[in-house]
């Protein structure tokens, strides 16, 4: 299994939980490299999700995405020629709330939300000031998916001081599963 790591604006800092275990939990695992973390461009960002998962034809992959990464991945999942075994989606934004930049990020306020077609589940707390419960068990419809809510941790990044956020390895293990 090779994980390919999809973070949102601006990347995911040293202390956010997808560095943490892109650098130890899940040693290996690959980061998209888009050229527009600051500015993203969604073509660009699904294009960096493409060039990762093709350096892996031979293995299952599972994309671990956060925040804009979520919208990223499920548009990559509507254009793709490659597939991927499954998908972990994070603390997704909420394109039609006030908090959303839509100037900042033109290209991925009209994505249009479709079912995803393979396993998936969708990961939120109960306090992200990007995307309500009710907004995020609008987006877990739309892609057909799992919703788990996990407390109240705000945006599931690193302001929430989560350290290797054994919670989501534990979700993460309990998604593979299904796997085996």
């Amino acid at each position: 299994m090779h994980f390919i790591i999809i973070p949102g604006l601006d990347g995911s800092d040293d202390n956010h939980w997808q560095s943490r275990w892109e650098s130890g939990w899940l040693r290996g695992a690959t980061r998209i490299a888009p050229a527009s973390w600051t500015h993203p461009d969604l073509d660009d960002w699904a294009a960096a999700i493409d060039s990762a998962v093709r350096r892996h034809p031979d293995e299952d992959v599972v994309l671990i995405t956060h925040s804009l990464g979520c919208l990223a991945a499920a548009h990559w999942l509507t254009t793709a020629s490659h597939t991927v075994r499954g998908v972990f989606l994070v603390a997704p934004p909420d394109q039609l709330a006030p908090t959303f930049p839509t100037a900042l990020l033109s290209t991925f306020a009209s994505i249009d939300h479709a079912p995803l077609g393979l396993p998936a589940v969708l990961i939120v707390s109960e306090d992200d000031p990007y995307c309500t419960v009710d907004a995020a068990d609008r987006l877990a419809t739309a892609w057909a998916v799992p919703l788990i809510t996990t407390g109240r941790h705000g945006h599931l990044n690193s302001d929430g001081d989560l350290g290797e956020w054994p919670v989501g390895q534990q979700l993460l293990t309990s998604f593979l599963g299904q796997f085996e």
